[in-house]
This record gives C-alpha cells, sequence and structure tokens, in this order.
C-alpha cells in the first residue's frame, strides 16, 4: 500500500489536472463542507462543479491504473512505450495536455506581448530550460544567427510587427532548419520522442522510489531475512 501511494504521489502526470485546477481555482476543501442553513449561491454551484469535475477525472486515472500493467523498467523500450500508453489515455479521460500541448500554451501566453523578435527567442530559451528539454540539434542557436542576420540587413532591432522583416527571418530559419535535417513533416515524430523521453525519465524515477520504499522496509526487523523481490516484478495493479 505504501508503494502505491508513493506511485500515486509520484506521476506527475496522473495528478496533473488536480494540481493546476486547484491552482487555478485556489479551491479550499472547506468550501465543500456542509453547513446548516447555508444558503446557496451560484457561485457555491460552480465550485462545487470544480470539485466533482476533479473527483471524476481523478477516479477515471485511478480506474486506468487498475486495468494497465507498467513495468518498472525505463531501460526497456517496450515498457517506456507501454507507460507513455497509459499515461497518454489518462490525460485524453482527464483532459489534460500532453507536454508538447503544455509547451505550446506556455508559448502562447507567455510570448503574446512580446514587441521584438528578440525577446521572443529569448523567453523561447527560457521556456526550453525550464521545461528541461535539451537543444540536442543546435536549433537554438542556429535562430539567434539567423536572427542577426536579418538584424544585420534592416540595419535596426527586429519587431514581430514587421511583416517583411518577419518573412526574412522565417525565410533564415527555414535554411537552417534544411541543413539541421528538421522538416515541418517530421514534428509528429519530435512530439512522441519528447513524450517518450518524459515517460522514461518517470519511469526511472518511479523506479528508484520503489528501491527506497524496499530498501526502507527490508531494514525493520520482521522482513531482515527476506529477499527483495526485483523491481520489474512489481505490479501496481495489486496495490490500489
Amino acid at each position: 500500500m505504501a508503494y502505491a501511494s508513493r506511485f500515486l504521489s509520484r506521476s506527475k502526470q496522473l495528478q496533473g489536472s488536480l494540481v493546476i485546477l486547484q491552482q487555478q481555482h485556489a479551491i479550499p476543501v472547506r468550501a465543500f463542507a456542509k453547513e446548516a442553513a447555508r444558503p446557496t449561491f451560484k457561485g457555491d454551484e460552480m465550485l462545487k462543479g470544480v470539485f466533482f469535475d476533479i473527483k471524476n477525472k481523478f477516479q477515471a486515472a485511478v480506474d486506468i491504473l487498475r486495468k494497465e500493467k507498467i513495468t518498472l523498467d525505463p531501460e526497456d523500450p517496450a515498457a517506456v512505450k507501454q507507460y507513455a500508453n497509459v499515461m497518454k489515455t489518462i490525460r485524453q479521460k482527464a483532459d489534460m495536455f500532453s507536454e508538447s500541448q503544455r509547451i505550446k500554451h506556455d508559448i502562447d501566453t507567455e510570448t503574446r506581448e512580446i514587441p521584438d523578435a528578440r525577446a521572443y527567442l529569448l523567453k523561447l530559451q527560457e521556456i526550453r530550460t525550464r521545461r528541461g528539454i535539451t537543444d540536442e540539434l543546435g536549433a537554438e542557436a542556429m535562430m539567434f544567427e539567423a536572427l542577426e542576420k536579418v538584424e544585420k540587413d534592416i540595419k535596426k532591432p527586429l519587431l514581430r510587427s514587421d511583416k517583411k522583416g518577419m518573412d526574412l527571418l522565417v525565410a533564415e530559419f527555414e535554411k537552417g532548419n534544411k541543413k539541421l535535417g528538421i522538416r515541418k513533416e517530421d514534428l509528429p515524430k519530435y512530439e512522441e520522442k519528447l513524450e517518450l523521453s518524459i515517460a522514461k525519465a518517470q519511469l526511472d524515477e518511479l523506479k528508484s522510489d520503489a528501491l527506497e520504499a524496499m530498501e526502507a522496509q527490508k531494514k525493520k526487523e520482521e522482513f531482515e531475512n527476506e529477499e527483495m523481490p526485483d523491481v520489474k516484478s512489481l505490479d501496481i495493479r495489486n496495490f490500489l
């Protein structure tokens, strides 16, 4: 049971909807406590609706985990893919963003008021770093080089409202993408690779937590003579 609790608490994808909605609406638990002769307001009904929506989504996620086998083996591509598929199903049932969708949302909301291209690229760099995404292809450096070239040509900082200048920048981006072997039609593959890398990292974290929990259990006197099971043999469905 302890392991099951750790599994659920460490799975960011599973509880993401709870955290997001709690942060957005700042719902205290006492808001839903029964009070005698308390008048009902429209706001109360709205908050109750949000609460029950969260509860139903969380229950849907747990129901999926009761059915799907997850193997704690981050080095096995099949186990990683299975875990990624389970998390994808949970996101769909709970109406949550994938990591790619969340990044796009962050970009859309955080760059909306940025007027110039350089500040825009710096914000993209900040979002990438914050999300822990590595730039293995060197695309970021290419984009800044392209911006330097365009600003040198137009002899002024490039504003996003400058359609002609932005067209020049996009053309430079396309040249750079071609050199790096990046094609628009390959974007779904890059998104899938990102989701798999996240799934692998989460499985590795879950495996470490399971090993830590078993080591702590083994130190207890009543378990000191028992052999610790292979972490890959653990089945979360047995604890739900």
